[in-house]
């Protein structure tokens, strides 16, 4: 069969993606390799939607991020589980390396003020009054009262829901093999079930850890991501949650999140390894360790927290400057490929597809997604000549 636009890759880019485009009429096939929301866009726990500390290029999609997230469950028909909790970013030293710590901080949210994000410094007695919980090690925060949290997984769903009933074909337990390619065109792509489905207008490799191997395969190109695997852990607090924002730290590696259902989410920066007998990711029980003493330092109630999950087992990818790739695959006229998320793409994800959306409809690259080009990274690999975009 033929569809105008192929997605491939059923998570929250996908299925975000799918959904902007059958809601404007287009013709939609999303190809998941197993479920919808079983790679890093599913799991437990929440995801942060936060702009606070997030690279600066990124701002302007977390500005738009901010109006859309209120009212995608009215618009998609189902629950995202979407919070408004504001987000707090804690400073202990007086200064962190070149780019942290109070000296750093009235600078750090006059920039975020400027990119429509607002922000302010905080001292001890103010932070006090919103998080008293908080380690006395804790000086000040910036605080964002816009930043929030969402249920990735059901987030997700909802997208894939909304996009089903907006007339896109999605389908599950199709694991994309293989792209053909006429001169500068991917005409069809093929599945290892021996499915084979014509692109229309233009195919979409939105399957994050997936998409860099599809093109290594397929078309000899490399890009310049990799793959890692996050730790995330759930701790079930003595009296609850110590904490009702979404909390970030200013050098120590730790992000806690508290859970509807009374525990707190522990993550932050920490990493699992491959297990090639699994085939999957696994937990290092030094990096367990090491994220629940750090949750501690900053929150003291937490050291007899019982230990619930601990997981590390889906892929993330990461790109070399350690924001998205969002751009047309170079070589060819009609394949987009967005990968690299490093963890953080979850917040953006409904504006990235809103301005992905509206490039592969009206042929013109949005400004907000300018910074991702695969130009940023210098020649384009092998030596291909990268498309020029002819906006």
């Amino acid at each position: 069969m033929k569809y105008g636009f192929v997605i491939i890759g059923g998570g929250i880019q996908g299925c975000a993606t799918a959904w902007q485009l059958a809601d404007a009429g287009e013709d939609v096939l999303l190809l998941e390799g197993g479920e919808i929301a079983s790679g890093a866009s599913g799991g437990f726990g929440r995801r942060g939607v936060r702009a606070n500390r997030r690279d600066l290029r990124e701002l302007p999609l977390m500005r738009s991020a901010y109006r859309l997230w209120p009212e995608l469950d009215e618009r998609l028909g189902i629950g995202t589980g979407y919070e408004r909790t504001g987000g707090l970013f804690l400073i202990e030293q007086e200064a962190t390396g070149t780019r942290g710590g109070l000296v750093a901080a009235q600078a750090h949210a006059a920039t975020q003020n400027r990119f429509g994000i607002r922000t302010e410094v905080i001292g001890r007695d103010r932070l006090l009054e919103l998080e008293p919980a908080v380690g006395p090690a804790v000086r000040a925060a910036l605080h964002c009262p816009l930043d929030g949290t969402a249920d990735h997984t059901a987030a997700t769903k909802a997208f894939a829901e909304a996009a089903r009933r907006r007339g896109a074909t999605l389908r599950e337990g199709c694991h994309v093999t293989s792209l053909e390619r006429s001169g500068d065109r991917i005409t069809a792509v093929h599945t290892a079930q021996d499915e084979g489905f014509e692109v229309g207008t233009a195919v979409l490799l939105l399957n994050n850890t997936g998409a860099a191997d599809l093109l290594r395969r397929n078309l000899g190109i490399e890009l310049p991501v990799w793959r890692t695997f996050p730790q995330a852990l759930r701790v079930i607090p003595t009296d609850g949650p110590p904490m009702s924002h979404l909390i970030g730290h200013d050098h120590r590696p730790v992000s806690l999140k508290p859970l509807p259902d009374g525990s707190v989410m522990v993550s932050g920066g920490w990493r699992g390894r491959w297990n090639a007998g699994l085939q999957r990711g696994e937990i290092v029980e030094e990096h367990v360790r090491g994220n629940l003493r750090t949750a501690y330092e900053v929150y003291p109630c937490l050291e007899d927290a019982e230990l619930a999950v601990a997981d590390a087992g889906t892929p993330e990818s990461c790109s070399a400057d350690g924001i998205p790739v969002i751009d047309r695959v170079p070589g060819s006229a009609n394949a987009w490929v967005g990968t690299g998320w490093a963890g953080h793409g979850f917040a953006i994800a409904p504006a990235v597809a809103e301005s992905l959306a509206s490039w592969l409809r009206t042929g013109t690259r949005p400004d907000d997604l300018t910074p991702f080009s695969l130009a940023r990274f210098g020649p384009a690999p092998h030596g291909r000549p990268a498309v020029t975009d002819p906006a």
